[in-house]
């Protein structure tokens, strides 16, 4: 064993309530500021580690690209993903409940968090119904979105390209697959920005989401189409199920994508390398988004599983009965794995989309809602430049969920109407 796999072992998390000087906390001003920094010093630790994931909550992180592709890619067998019996502070009542965390990571009744032949079969129905989407009616989908966007700040000259474009547009496009009305889907917007900012209402909004999610799914009970939801009815899911699964499908497809769009948006800006190329041409914006995927991940931790028993991980002990969360950004910045970007081109093997049984189903249809977004963008808004220093330009704190918070920019005024 390694001497930083010795150090790593020194330290398992026993009890609830463990040394915090030996537990890191992954949340918090710290680590906001740079979180790179918490996961450099925690692979000086070893490949897998204790971690505070957010107040009293704690677990592991896995912070290699090693570690954490055969966690990923060891679940079901050796790991699982539902926390009901394997999560031993969950089943003992230690954790609040209004833990920002937990809402994050608590069981529920879809694929994401079920193992054997209730995660094939509910997976299987997603991938069923994701199936039939057609990639460009999707393309035109986000366009028509893209454009009823721009055209409420095109003729300022100005935005927040955050609050009034990246952010509500991978919503706007869901709604529009799931066949929503506007109204319904507004409030669902609303629920899903609450729940994923995992702040002390996060409970609250959980629990409104729940119900608006089964208001959808009793509405295409009644009145079926040719949507995302009618498609998960007919696969046979129940009422709790289809629930679940609908919040997998908001939670998988619009926060991240949102943040994706974002950062790529702030690198276009910011980056010499990309801007000049993707505006003549000669780097293709797929290729930058795939960069961004490499480099700073929308989702920078979650997929959080359980040891079936006492295992060990690039030889670190890990014990059962405590959450072992993946850091898909320190896996993918792991110095074992990094090379430049020319060497990188065309490669696909970071952890971005997650890896194994339970990765991401439909990474297309979020590379062609990025792509098209942003696409649509550098058409509509000519002479777009940052409206503020890069430097300056704040963070998304939080665990889960990384990218701007925010994205000043100027351009072209112009009238709407195209």
């Amino acid at each position: 064993m390694t001497a930083r796999h010795q150090s790593a072992a020194r330290c398992p998390v026993r009890g609830h309530t463990p040394p915090p000087q030996r537990h890191l906390p992954i949340y918090g001003p710290a680590f906001d500021a740079d979180p790179q920094a918490t996961y450099r010093r925690l692979r000086e630790l070893g490949p897998v580690v204790p971690v505070e994931i957010s107040p009293g909550l704690f677990g592991y992180l896995a912070v290699t690209y090693q570690a954490c592709v055969y966690l990923l890619r060891n679940t079901p067998v050796l790991f699982a993903k539902d926390p009901t019996d394997h999560w031993e502070a969950l089943k003992n009542g230690q954790i609040p409940p209004d833990s920002p965390a937990l809402q994050m990571m608590m069981p529920r009744d879809n694929a994401l968090w079920k193992d054997g032949p209730e995660h094939a079969r509910l997976r299987g129905a997603i991938t069923g119904a994701l199936a039939r989407i057609d990639t460009y009616a999707l393309a035109d989908t986000v366009a028509r979105v893209a454009d009823r966007l721009i055209d409420t700040f095109l003729a300022a000259g100005q935005a927040d390209l955050i609050a009034q474009y990246a952010d509500p547009l991978p919503m706007l496009t869901v709604i529009d697959l799931f066949g929503s009305t506007p109204d319904h889907g507004q409030r669902i917007i609303q629920l899903v920005t609450r729940l994923f900012a995992a702040g002390p209402d996060a409970a609250q909004a959980n629990a409104a989401l729940e119900a608006a999610c089964l208001e959808l799914v009793r509405l295409k009970r009644d009145r079926p189409g040719r949507d995302i939801v009618t498609y998960l009815i007919q696969a046979g899911l129940s009422d709790t199920e289809m629930v679940q699964t609908l919040l997998l499908l908001f939670g998988a497809a619009a926060p991240p994508t949102a943040k994706h769009i974002g950062r790529g948006i702030q690198r276009l800006l910011t980056n010499e390398r990309f801007a000049g190329s993707v505006h003549t041409g000669v780097t293709p914006v797929a290729a930058a988004l795939e960069e961004v995927l490499w480099t700073e991940p929308p989702v920078a931790n979650y997929s959080p599983l359980y040891a079936r028993g006492r295992q060990h991980v690039e030889g670190v002990p890990v014990e059962p009965g405590y959450p072992i969360v993946i850091s898909f950004a320190a896996a993918n910045s792991d110095p074992a794995v990094t090379v430049d970007y020319d060497d990188r081109a065309g490669n696909r093997a970071h952890l971005a989309f997650s890896a194994g049984a339970h990765g991401c189903p439909a990474p297309g249809l979020a590379r062609v809602i990025s792509e098209a977004a942003i696409e649509h963008l550098l058409d509509r808004l000519p002479a777009l430049t940052l409206a503020a220093p890069a430097d300056e330009v704040p963070e998304l704190p939080g665990t889960f969920l990384a990218g701007p918070a925010s994205l000043p920019v100027r351009f072209q005024p112009a009238r709407t109407g195209r």
